[in-house]
């Protein structure tokens, strides 16, 4: 168990008995303060510090910024660029946000930094926990179900500024491959919504990159042409909103990208094969900036 601590003699019976499918019920019933968002006293969230005039603030803790997710002929794929911001100050400039989660899903983070990734974390045992048990894995919307209830649990944390807004994808293996990519999106209460224009964004460039992804996706697609979407409405982006970071071409640290299909699942793009549509992108963009 990846968040637990030593288990103690009198707690050995709870990992024998029989118990429900969850991983996540499994956590809350035996050690709820392992979960996201309860590392406080009692399994709360910490509390807020106490600002100049008594009124609280958040900490300034490291924040994700910007993912985009969009669907094609073959699936769909899921972008996010490098940066984390804590405040006005760049925190990490090669952190990642998008994580493969099984062998048809990715979930993109943005928020809390600390927080999402140990969601994610979690989220990704709780897929694997479950198909061991059952023998099967859990469908696609039983998945975005679950993570849905993980955002709405980390409810406390959010309002006292902790928030985590994922953004899943999947590929329903149920489905046609022209229907099968699948985007989910949630708020900060924990509510699902299934997007169906085949595109979305979400984080503090959003607003930039989904601009950017209504002109240029085409769900018609192959997989080659979307991932250069992709990367363009990521640079859209970072050209218009401090906290996403642009490709960084003397570092060397490009977004990183996941497609996901019928054929080959879930599948994180190489570094090199990123690094040649970025200098595509950063070509077309010398010669006409707007794109």
């Amino acid at each position: 168990m990846e968040f637990g601590s030593p288990v103690t003699p009198a707690g050995i019976g709870a990992y024998l008995a029989p118990g429900p499918s969850s991983f996540t019920d499994f956590v809350t019933a035996n050690a709820p303060h392992l979960l996201p968002g309860r590392t406080g006293d009692a399994g709360r969230p910490p509390a807020a510090a106490p600002g100049p005039r008594g009124g609280g603030h958040t900490l300034d803790v490291p924040h994700g910024t910007t993912i985009v997710a969009l669907t094609f002929s073959g699936g769909v794929v899921i972008a996010g660029d490098r940066r984390a911001t804590s405040g006005n100050v760049i925190a990490q400039r090669d952190i990642e946000k998008v994580f493969i989660t099984d062998s048809h899903s990715a979930v993109g983070i943005a928020g809390s930094a600390g927080i999402a990734i140990q969601m994610v974390r979690l989220f990704s045992v709780e897929l694997e926990h479950y198909e061991k048990l059952e023998g099967v894995p859990l469908s696609l919307d039983g998945k975005s179900n679950k993570l849905a209830s993980m955002v709405q649990q980390n409810l406390g944390a959010a309002m006292q500024g902790f928030v985590v807004v994922p953004l899943f994808v999947g590929y329903d293996t149920e489905k046609e491959p022209a229907q099968a990519g699948r985007i989910v999106t949630y708020d900060a209460t924990g509510g699902r919504y299934d997007e169906w224009l085949g595109y979305h964004s979400v984080g503090s460039g959003s607003v930039f990159a989904k601009s950017s992804l209504k002109k240029l996706h085409d769900p018609s697609a192959d997989l080659a042409a979307t991932v250069r979407t992709a990367v363009e409405a990521l640079y859209d982006a970072a050209d218009d909103d401090t906290a996403t970071g642009g490709p960084d071409l003397v570092r060397r640290i490009f977004p990183v990208v996941v497609s996901i299909t019928g054929d080959d699942g879930a599948v994180r793009r190489s570094d090199e094969e990123i690094e040649a549509v970025v200098r595509e992108v950063v070509t077309g963009r010398t010669e006409r900036p707007g794109g």
